[in-house]
Parts: structure tokens; C-alpha cells; sequence
């Protein structure tokens, strides 16, 4: 199923509101929707089926992560838990140079994510199926990425451990929150240390058309993570470093 006039139309208006022009990608995107509005047919992608939902809150959305003004140039990107794709598929379809790697523990979803790419003529991407504890103490990965994108569901404090030893001294997360991640932040000077993070920035919008009000958490890598660091999602759970 393709877009319609109408969705090709949000798209590049949506785009057009956070400062890009997707015209010419266009052709990817409808592509994109055709494949996503199929596979979620046969695996559980996404709840969201409606036209209009897909896309403001799955395109328009991952496209909110260039507002950082940190995804610019041939940078080593890591989507951790990408699930359909999000926000990795679309930031690539935009920023060719992007080196993309997609992260994600279900194989059914990755597989969709690997075949999709290859379908929209994706070159520059790589596909781990795996958690991101795991991934962060190979030594392959471990600080390895100049950015960490992640569509955050988590509280900051797991994400950052998770996300953080996957990046090298330099890079940055960001990570995609809703606007309650103030109260999520409350000790992360200190928590942060340990990963090497500094909390460099909480950038605000509003995602086009709905109302919604979003957060953009930055966090650089100033220096590298201790060896033990991440540790496994129960003591993560249970003792979190903020």
C-alpha cells in the first residue's frame, strides 16, 4: 500500500516544519510505507496502521532527531532497539553518509529492518542481532560509535548505561523522551560519571500536527566507561545510577 496524496503531502510539510525537505526522498519513503503497511501484516511491527499515525509518529518522529544538529556527515550511528526501524531507517534515507547500524534483540523484526533496507537501496547500514549489554562488552562495538539514536521507553538513567559504552570519547546519545524526562534527569551529574556522560542538552519541540511536546536528551561522551559497565538488566532494574 502506498502513500497517499494526502500522506505525501503531511510528510513533506511535517518535514518541512523541523527544517528538511524530503522531496527528493520521497520516492524512499513510500517505498518505506509500502513495505512497513505489508510485513505488519504477517509480524508485529507496529500498532499503528492508520496512514496519518505512521506518518507523524514513526517518520516525522525519527526525522525530529536531526533538530540535535549532531547527525550531519559520515558518522558511525548505532539504533539501539530499533524494533520497525525507528528513528534508523528514515534518518538514513536523509543522511545517506550515515554508516547505520540497527541494534535489536527480536529477530523477526530485525530481519524485516535488514530486508527493508535492502529493498530501498540502503548501502552503509549493518544489522546486530542482539541487547545492547551484550553488545556494549564486545570489544568490536565497545566504544566504537560517534552517535547512539534510541526511541527511549525506558527511564535515562538504564538508557544511558546501556547506550553509553557503545560510544566512543566524542560521540553522543540522543535519546528521544517525552517531556517528563525532567524528573528522570534528577541525579545525573553523578550518575552519569561512571559512563563517562555530561549532560550537554534537553532540546523542546512540538511534533508537527499533534501537539505533542518532545524532548531531545544529548548527552556526549566525555571520557570512557568503566569496564563493568553496562551490567545485566536485573541489577540495571534494581539499582539504577540515577
Amino acid at each position: 500500500m502506498r502513500l497517499s496524496e494526502e500522506g505525501k503531502q503531511l510528510l513533506l510539510e511535517g518535514a518541512r516544519a523541523l527544517g528538511e525537505d524530503v522531496g527528493p526522498h520521497l520516492p524512499r519513503f513510500d517505498r518505506l510505507y509500502d513495505l512497513l503497511t505489508e510485513a505488519n501484516q504477517q509480524v508485529n511491527l507496529t500498532a499503528l496502521r492508520e496512514e496519518r499515525a505512521v506518518v507523524i509518529k514513526h517518520f516525522l518522529d525519527s526525522l525530529s532527531c536531526l533538530l540535535s544538529g549532531r547527525l550531519e556527515g559520515e558518522l558511525e550511528v548505532i539504533d539501539v532497539g530499533t524494533g520497525a526501524g525507528f528513528p534508523g531507517l528514515p534518518l538514513k534515507i536523509v543522511r545517506p553518509a550515515l554508516r547505520m547500524h540497527f541494534l535489536e534483540a527480536t529477530r523477526k523484526k530485525l530481519r524485516y529492518v535488514e530486508e527493508t533496507s535492502t529493498a530501498l537501496g540502503l548501502p552503509g547500514t549493518a544489522f546486530l542481532w542482539d541487547r545492547a549489554e551484550a553488545v556494549a562488552h564486545q570489544p568490536r562495538w565497545r566504544e566504537r560509535f560517534d552517535r547512539a539514536v534510541v526511541r527511549a521507553v525506558g527511564p535515562m538513567g538504564e538508557i544511558s548505561e546501556l547506550c553509553l559504552p557503545l560510544l566512543r570519547v566524542g560521540g553522543y546519545l540522543i535519546a528521544q523522551k517525552g517531556p517528563e524526562v525532567g524528573a528522570e534527569l534528577e541525579g545525573a551529574e553523578e550518575g552519569l560519571k561512571p559512563l563517562g556522560g555530561v549532560l550537554e542538552e534537553v532540546k523542546a519541540f512540538e511534533l508537527p500536527f499533534t501537539g505533542d511536546q518532545r524532548r531531545l536528551v544529548i548527552i556526549k561522551k566525555a571520557a570512557p566507561s568503566a569496564p563493568r559497565y553496562p551490567r545485566k538488566p536485573e541489577a540495571i532494574a534494581r539499582h539504577g545510577l540515577f
